[in-house]
């Protein structure tokens, strides 16, 4: 597992709906293993391991992640900024962001006013960004209205083998597939893998739409992050008990396929992986939903992991976690190869 690699994609912001920087990354790292490499018209990425196979699997992680875009500057020089994706904008203020003009970036801070912190609800609209300008000629010079901004902060290692960064909902996701389908062909897989970087998840939930499209996959397999219920301030009464460490979290739901489920947990139990699991009555929030959803329908199954404080620029994982569901899911994908090759069945009652 290439842990720089994905320091170096946390490290480069991705707003949805800019992902590009990332995406040429994601294009440069799959050249490893793909025999095919796609892109479309959404920005999507997909690097194909045996692009000649009969049965075709999608692997999801969205490579965006939340943040704002520039919608005005005023006459003082100062931004102002509309959500990108599911922000608490309160976690923003007094805080250094980014915003990216081009290829370049120019640092700000998120003003703190009286008015401000006697609010109870902070709206998008109250955030106003400090770049250093005097007037809105000299801003323009530097930034322009349709910029993304998002938190500047940098990857930490903490104890336990932890770390901290903004984006790991879902760069980790988007760094797994890479990994996993890498992993995948090194173990010798038979299927046709198609391992897809997915944009705008956190907006529209384009990118798998027209990943899942495009691909026309037998199956697919959705790795995006979900909360960890060991984090302050949880109920793992809510939708299950996951904590941070504890491996790949499987999930119990309406959208997804048991038949696939079932063989991700003989996968875990034969290969010595821990599983945790999820339960989610209705969407999952996740990529998975629009693969289901198009053609005739998808087989879709959704492997996350584990997650503290998500949508903050403070979020935490674990290199175990990620290390265990890169190796659970390239062992699914060569279990399922073998199991397709003998015509398995995705009914549940059959």
């Amino acid at each position: 597992m290439n842990r720089e690699f994905l320091k170096e994609l946390l490290e480069t912001p991705s707003v949805s709906g800019h992902e590009e920087k990332n995406q040429k990354k994601a294009l440069a790292f799959g050249k490893q293993f793909a025999g095919r490499q796609l892109t479309d018209p959404s920005g999507n990425v997909i690097s194909v391991v045996n692009p000649q196979a009969e049965h075709r699997v999608l692997l999801c992680g969205h490579m965006d992640e939340i943040g704002f875009i520039v919608t005005h500057i005023d006459s003082e020089g100062r931004l102002h900024v509309a959500k990108a994706g599911g922000v608490d904008s309160c976690l923003y203020v007094g805080s250094p962001v980014q915003v990216w003009h081009g290829e370049s970036m120019v640092s700000g801070v998120v003003a703190v006013t009286s008015e401000l912190l006697k609010k109870e609800k902070v709206d998008p609209s109250d955030l106003i960004i400090d770049i250093g300008a005097d007037s809105k000629e000299e801003a323009l010079k530097t930034v322009s209205v349709g910029d993304p901004v998002c938190a500047d902060v940098q990857v930490k290692e903490l104890l336990n083998d932890r770390f901290t960064c903004r984006a790991l909902d879902n760069r980790t996701g988007a760094f797994v597939v890479l990994e996993a389908a890498k992993r995948a062909a090194e173990l010798g897989v038979s299927a046709g893998i198609y391992a897809a970087t997915t944009v705008g998840e956190e907006t529209t939930m384009r990118g798998a739409y027209y990943a899942a499209s495009r691909v026309k996959p037998t199956c697919a397999l959705a790795v995006d992050v979900t909360w960890a219920s060991d984090a302050p301030g949880t109920d793992p009464a809510s939708t299950g008990e996951v904590k941070l460490g504890g491996g790949p979290v499987l999930c119990m739901g309406s959208a997804v396929n048991k038949k696939m489920n079932g063989l991700l947990q003989k996968t875990a139990e034969e290969v010595g992986i821990a599983v945790q699991w999820e339960i989610a009555t209705g969407r999952t929030g996740t990529d998975g939903d629009s693969v289901n959803l198009t053609g005739e329908g998808v087989p879709m199954a959704l492997v996350s992991i584990p997650l503290r404080y998500m949508h903050s620029s403070v979020e935490v994982g674990s290199w175990k976690d990620l290390e265990n569901c890169i190796e659970l899911i390239a062992q699914f994908l060569l279990r399922l190869s073998k199991e397709l090759e003998r015509g398995f069945s995705f009914s549940p009652i059959e």
